[in-house]
């Protein structure tokens, strides 16, 4: 019987090709054109994560996969690659990168996983541990991911308490330059440095800072829009204190949801 994620797949593909070749919007479109749609298709399918909305999800991986499908039809006409190289260069580098799985290499648990993926990577001709890290990342995701692979090659804090210790010391030099009134620079260069060991903090202990913060994100929009939604007057007319009660009221409602 044949495999119907295989017949999708390949329905996906005609479907594809068709609009490139009769679609006006379709046949006018390149890699930069789709670029910037791309980045927002990413972005929806990491809104639909964070609410783990599971219909949501399988709607933007589709979306994406639509992208995908249409980077390598694009990269077929310019003659550079297909859906088909494409798919056969994943497939080696994960074969050839899980070497507990389809060679020899014995494994204890994740971490040693890890290092060998990052070990594979250099001797391919990586020059750097992070050149896997891309410029165009944010900055807080870009943060946590070096401050991960740089870790595979031992470059990390022996425990939480170090890195606790670190996140306070550098608040106590930002505190510093800001009673010295220095410079705007000199002000990010310190806040930078918080942040930075604030991301390594959560990192050991197992939390995502970018998914937190994009909780607490939500949290305040919604409980603003409470606020909006049930002013009794204009909000410029009300003090912080009129606001602040009916922020308590909407961390209530939240909590009895809960």
């Amino acid at each position: 019987m044949e495999d119907q994620r295989l017949v999708a797949f390949g329905r996906l593909l005609k479907i594809m090709d068709e609009l490139r070749e009769q679609c006006p919007w379709d046949k006018k479109q390149d890699i930069h054109s789709l670029r910037i749609l791309t980045i927002e298709e990413t972005y929806e399918l990491a809104d639909a994560i964070i609410k783990e909305d599971w219909k949501g999800i399988g709607e933007e991986l589709g979306d994406l996969l639509l992208h995908i499908v249409f980077y390598a039809r694009i990269g077929r006409e310019q003659g550079q690659f297909d859906i088909g190289t494409v798919t056969e260069q994943i497939c080696e580098k994960l074969i050839r990168r899980h070497p507990h799985i389809y060679g020899e290499t014995k494994v204890n648990g994740e971490e040693d996983v890890k290092r060998n993926w990052e070990s594979i990577k250099m001797s391919e001709g990586k020059k750097s541990v992070l050149s896997g890290v891309p410029d165009s990342l944010p900055a807080m995701i870009k943060a946590f991911r070096m401050q991960d692979k740089t870790r595979q090659v031992g470059f990390e804090w022996e425990n939480d308490q170090q890195v606790w210790d670190k996140v306070e010391e550098e608040i106590a030099e930002f505190k510093e330059v800001v009673e010295q009134k220095a410079s705007k620079a000199a002000l990010e260069d310190e806040f930078g440095d918080i942040l930075f060991s604030l991301i390594n903090y959560a990192r050991y202990k197992g939390i995502d800072p970018e998914t937190s913060l994009e909780r607490v994100n939500q949290k305040f929009k919604r409980r603003f829009e409470y606020i909006e939604e049930n002013a009794p007057k204009p909000l410029k007319e009300m003090t912080l204190g009129e606001m602040d009660v009916l922020w308590d009221m909407a961390k209530k409602l939240e909590n009895s949801k809960l």
